[in-house]
């Protein structure tokens, strides 16, 4: 169980969150928060009553048998019973009762809360629900880049550096020691997930990782050498893939004359940054990158030593994040929507590891070559479909990027996504052979 935190931090996160989700929905008409029935979106205006749904549901409701707000809040938001394709079918509320409805559920929720700390159950239950809004609020910005919606106006990023600032590249290799070490969270962990469960001994033989992810220039060599037509870089399921989309290049490149290219990010066209990372890239484009370049992708251990093992009198230690315990700040690592964007990779020198990666913690999320699946000792939290369903049929990835939240993500953070997905703000890097 979670160890309790402060009422007054727990109000604070909630009302956090809502304000980025608000800030997600500002400036888009009705027709662009229902958008078109695609597989990797879903229609905002439903998206956001699911997540007031959950708070309710999860809490109020559960725990605390309050009745329900909505009479058929159910058979509307319900994420397991009501398919993804019938979304856009149902009898949604208008967008100012849904925002009602989502401002009496936090009301409430932060109503009840009293003073000092709170207990074991809503300590989990409040962060566990406000980081499931937060996932939700990354879902809202890729939606928006997906559909080519208008970049969001977030707040804090107006006291942040602009999103094209520079600091360049940061090549070779760091040599990681090897060892073993515990993977995942034990239970006296701040806060853990329930398929970070639970950690156990893994031995990882020493190897070389690159310091940083692979950048837009290093993957255009890939692309203008012709890498998208070569059969050999791929495996069977990327092939099949690759000819199913008729994919040439990344999802959002533009070709800008020979061996030049443009990016759009939302509904903006931008020159392609040589030194900021690859973002947008699916599992087979990265597995294929690796085969050209001669390389691999880390397996998902290797990446959780890199990020969290350090030396300590002639042994190891394991530090929560790749610079230590203390939680992410603007000098470490681009999270949180600072700049509403991608920095380069030699950015954030704070945040290096101890054995000298950057950026392991935020900017992209990173493909590990791993087949999600559970950990020994796992077994479902009170969300029990949040990891077991996708066991065996989703990817790695570790890491966060410049969307994800600090207060959700740390060196032993799972997260998880279909092979064939590259809407998610996700790119690599990778090892020595």
């Amino acid at each position: 169980m979670t160890a309790p935190v402060a009422s007054d931090h727990l109000a604070d996160i909630v009302q956090d969150a809502r304000r980025r989700t608000l800030e997600l929905l500002d400036g888009l008409t009705g027709e662009q928060l229902m958008g078109p029935k695609l597989p990797i979106v879903n229609p905002m205006l439903w998206e956001v009553g699911h997540v007031a749904w959950f708070h309710e549901n999860f809490i109020l409701r559960r725990v605390y048998g309050h009745e329900p707000i909505l009479a058929n809040g159910d058979q509307i938001y319900d994420s397991i019973a009501i398919h993804h394709e019938q979304r856009w079918d149902l009898p949604l509320y208008s967008l100012d009762d849904t925002l009602a409805y989502m401002e009496r559920v936090m009301a409430t929720l932060v109503g009840r809360l009293g003073n000092g700390m709170a207990d074991e159950t809503d300590s989990f239950l409040y962060q566990f629900t406000t980081f499931h809004e937060d996932m939700h609020d990354e879902a809202f910005f890729w939606t928006r880049q997906t559909l080519g919606y208008p970049r969001p106006r977030i707040a804090i990023a107006a006291a942040c550096p602009p999103p094209d600032a520079t600091s360049g590249a940061l090549p070779g290799d760091a040599e990681i020691p090897g060892g073993t070490f515990t993977l995942g969270s034990p239970p006296e962990a701040p806060f853990l997930f329930d398929n970070e469960k639970w950690a156990h001994d893994v031995t990882v033989t020493p190897f070389r990782m690159s310091r940083a992810p692979v950048t837009n220039i290093e993957y255009a060599a890939f692309v203008d050498d012709g890498g998208y037509a070569r059969r050999e870089l791929w495996d069977d399921g990327g092939w099949a893939w690759r000819e199913s989309e008729d994919a040439k290049h990344p999802v959002y490149w533009l070709p800008d004359g020979p061996g030049t290219w443009r990016v759009r990010r939302f509904d903006e066209i931008w020159d392609m940054a040589p030194h900021q990372p690859i973002i947008h890239v699916n599992w087979y484009e990265a597995t294929a990158y690796c085969r050209w370049a001669g390389r691999r992708l880390p397996t998902e251990a290797e990446w959780e030593f890199a990020a969290t093992m350090a030396p300590d009198g002639g042994g190891l230690r394991k530090r929560r994040y790749p610079w230590g315990d203390e939680a992410p700040d603007p000098e470490r690592a681009n999270l949180d929507g600072r700049i509403v964007g991608c920095v380069d990779v030699a950015a954030h020198g704070a945040g290096d590891s101890a054995f000298g990666c950057r950026q392991l913690i935020g900017n992209v999320w990173e493909w590990t070559s791993d087949t999600f699946g559970p950990f020994p000792g796992f077994a479902p939290d009170a969300y029990k479909e949040y990891s077991e369903p996708l066991f065996g049929i989703t990817k790695v990835l570790r890491g966060g990027a410049w969307t994800t939240r600090g207060r959700m993500v740390t060196g032993t953070y799972r997260n998880y996504f279909g092979p064939e997905r590259r809407d998610v703000f996700a790119g690599f890097r990778t090892c020595a052979r």
